[in-house]
């Protein structure tokens, strides 16, 4: 959704790069190109205005005229105040001292309340509630079936006495469901309301009715991001006639331009709770305004795509899998490989998955041509083998790759492309494993590795004669070993004369150090 915004803005920081000093024509330039950037992503004018503001009364003060490096300090600002217009920090869900706690939420017909329901039903699920779905949209034909269906595919309980289509109290429905839910034992009760196709009177007065009638302890408006502006002004029409207090947005993996994810907090004085960014029910998370302002400058979502390896991989499995590499490649099988590629793939798309990582978007459209089918592929040629072949695939020859291709498929020299890279990336894997580093990569400093340089280096210094002054042999001596500090430094990414044992992690990693 936020590709043009990020190719702007990538653009617009590549004009900074290698300027030692920045003037006021420099920022003003780039102020105004960034405000070209937003207006074209559909950001609402006040938060255009706002956001332009800050950015250069920051630019123009003392913290980037005495900067370093004022480019890096310039996107350092942008990123702050992106992070600031996208509701500052993360607003997490209040829950009721006594259950259940009791959610409503509303918005326009279309938006995708239903689904939304669901997906928020499977997300409280796994932090370990009991939620209950309620059907209180009774006008929409069908609207019950389908959040009926819904429920059952996220594995969450559903309360739906009346048929719809037309028939049923949604407001005597919203009241019941609360004891309903009490005598079930359900903690959680999640009420789909019924929308309309724009703002009308008889809507907002429905809403307002089961708000009053269930006291809510969360408002959730759900805005669809690919309306644009509109979605906006939709907004402030819920918050001023029904009131809400957070913002979900659905269908953030379109191909809009964003500018209502990066408006309504601004506009609206409420923060985005959760986003929606897939048509599966897992394709669903808390919204947090730093890791979006990362993705649209370009930096990646580490912190997003570790939650989700921690959620998808076993810590045991992963333990078994790191003392079989260390042991020899040979212990790596493509029964290994087949099922780490299988957990990966449950992970979600493999696209978004290199989405998340920093530097992507200068590849964004080899990513977005990615055939996910391919690892159907590959999955199909590994069972297509028999067990010997899979633990051994030393030993399939020409006529055992063409029964392999028989039975997976595809063409023979698929398969010998497939043996062929599993070698590769069992070497480098194994590699990684005993603390060698990448492949044409130095090893890191105290995790072994990089034998070859140690070699050469020892090498180079034993054929270099020292001086017999004993003063410019201390200066020799000396200058030696701050270059071996400074690489040191440089091999961890700390900068230069820094001391890596008292390099601390921001805080927000420490949790996935362990």
């Amino acid at each position: 959704m936020f590709d043009t915004l990020s190719d702007r803005l990538a653009a617009t920081f590549k004009n900074l790069r290698g300027k030692g000093r920045l003037s006021e024509a420099d920022i003003d330039a780039t102020a105004r190109e960034i405000r070209i950037a937003l207006l074209e992503a559909d950001v609402a004018l006040p938060a255009v205005r706002s956001f332009i503001k800050q950015v250069k009364e920051r630019a123009l003060g003392a913290e980037v005229s005495q900067a370093l490096n004022p480019a890096q300090q310039v996107i350092k600002i942008v990123n702050e105040e992106l992070i600031g217009i996208l509701g500052g920090e993360t607003r997490r869900l209040r829950f009721a001292k006594t259950a259940p706690t009791v959610i409503m939420l509303a918005g326009l017909q279309g938006a995708g309340k239903t689904t939304l329901a669901g997906k928020l039903g499977r997300w409280l699920k796994a932090q370990g509630h009991a939620p209950l779905l309620v059907a209180c949209d009774l006008q929409r034909p069908n609207a019950v079936n389908q959040l009926s269906v819904v429920a059952e595919r996220a594995g969450v309980g559903v309360y739906a006495p009346q048929p719809g289509n037309g028939v049923g109290d949604p407001v005597q429905v919203a009241k019941d469901s609360i004891e309903f839910a009490r005598t079930k034992q359900y903690d959680i009760v999640i009420v789909d309301t019924a929308g309309r196709l724009g703002i009308d009177a008889e809507m907002m007065q429905q809403a307002a009715d089961i708000r009053d009638a269930v006291s809510p302890d969360e408002i959730l408006f759900v805005l669809d991001a690919m309306i644009g502006q509109d979605a906006v002004n939709t907004a402030e029409a819920f918050r001023d006639g029904v009131g809400f207090d957070g913002v979900v947005l659905s269908k953030l993996d379109g191909d809009a331009r964003g500018g209502a994810a990066l408006s309504v907090a601004h506009v609206t004085g409420k923060q985005i709770m959760f986003a929606s960014n897939g048509e599966k029910l897992d394709d669903f998370d808390a919204f947090h305004p730093d890791r979006m302002a990362s993705r649209i400058l370009g930096m990646g979502d580490m912190l997003s795509l570790i939650e989700k390896a921690e959620q998808t991989f076993s810590q045991d499995e992963a333990e078994k899998m790191a003392a079989k590499l260390a042991k020899g490649p040979k212990e790596f099988t493509l029964d290994d490989f087949l099922s780490q590629m299988e957990q990966v793939r449950k992970m979600g798309s493999i696209s978004k998955l290199l989405g998340m990582l920093p530097g992507m978007g200068q590849i964004k459209d080899q990513i977005n041509n990615l055939d996910e089918r391919d690892v159907d592929r590959t999955a199909a040629i590994i069972k297509s083998m028999t067990p010997a072949e899979r633990q051994d695939p030393t030993i399939i020859n020409g006529s055992r790759r063409a029964r392999i291709a028989k039975g997976s498929g595809v063409d023979v020299s698929a398969v010998k492309n497939l043996v062929e890279r599993f070698f590769d990336a069992r070497k480098m894997m194994s590699r990684m494993a005993q603390g060698g580093g990448m492949p044409g990569m130095p090893g890191l400093p105290g995790m072994g590795g990089g034998a070859g340089r140690k070699k050469k280096q020892q090498k180079q210094a034993k054929g270099k004669r020292q001086s017999g002054n004993p003063m410019k042999r201390k200066a020799e001596e000396q200058a030696a070993a701050a270059r071996r500090e400074q690489q040191a430094g440089g091999a961890l990414g700390l900068p230069a004369g820094q001391d890596a044992k008292n390099f601390e992690l921001p805080e927000e990693f420490k949790k996935f150090m362990g």
